[in-house]
């Protein structure tokens, strides 16, 4: 039976808790403390630890840069597509006995507040970058390290099952130009936003600074989320 889990309890979970997703052993976030952006404090208070800068060309972005999508960076055997659909979704079935997910219900997307039915193959989920992979480059990637890039991109702490359309009306939003229709989710998707950025050192603008803390002063208690890979893929993963 699928159930309904409060937002509130949503943005503090645990999001390692999918089979194969540890918590983080590795790298250093933006405060230099192994596991930053991870200790679960307030957001509100930690929209002051995140560098302000302005936007950086695009030029040079590309997503070979982050590495072949859905890598199995935690070495679980499964592509961290199905990780991710497997956290997410109710109702889960394989193809294959663990990894293969070919359907289950997310209920609800958070981005809409709406049930919606997953079918591989003529799936309405996407998985989506709650930072997405461009915000990143424009503001601090294009100098990271290839392993940091591709842990990013794989990263459970900065992934979520969502609406397909929502996720592609979207784009590469930061707060200050997007957030989810669904106004109860607001809350946790920009401190979700505030955790990544925190762990791997990606700045934001001034704008997304205000609209991330003018979001946040309505729920002052809202809770970093906690979790996630190491910030440097293992050796053996390439990018572009």
């Amino acid at each position: 039976m699928a159930r309904r889990r409060g937002w509130a309890v949503t943005a503090v979970a645990v999001l390692f808790a999918v089979s194969g997703c540890t918590e983080e052993t590795g790298g250093t976030g933006a405060s230099g403390e192994n596991g930053a952006g991870a200790g679960g404090g307030a957001a509100l208070t930690a929209v002051d630890s995140l560098t302000v800068k302005g936007r950086a060309p695009r030029s040079g972005y590309d997503r070979d840069r982050f590495g072949t999508p859905w890598a199995d960076t935690d070495s679980n055997g499964c592509g961290t597509r199905d990780d991710i659909l497997r956290r997410d979704l109710e109702d889960v079935e394989f193809g294959d006995g663990h990894c293969k997910v070919t359907s289950g219900t997310l209920d609800p997307d958070p981005y809409t507040g709406q049930d919606i039915a997953y079918v591989r193959g003529r799936s309405q989920v996407d998985i989506d970058h709650v930072v997405a992979l461009s915000d990143a480059w424009q503001k601090g990637a294009q100098k990271w390290d290839p392993g940091k890039r591709i842990a990013f991109a794989n990263d459970p702490l900065n992934l979520r099952a969502v609406d397909a359309g929502t996720n592609r009306a979207k784009g590469d939003g930061d707060a200050a130009t997007w957030l989810p229709p669904n106004k109860e989710y607001r809350c946790a998707y920009v401190a979700n936003q505030v955790a990544v950025k925190r762990k791997y050192g990606v700045w934001v603008t001034a704008a997304e600074k205000e609209a991330m803390k003018r979001v946040l002063s309505h729920c002052p208690g809202q809770r970093l989320p906690a979790g996630g890979n190491p910030t440097d893929a293992p050796a053996r993963f390439h990018a572009d």
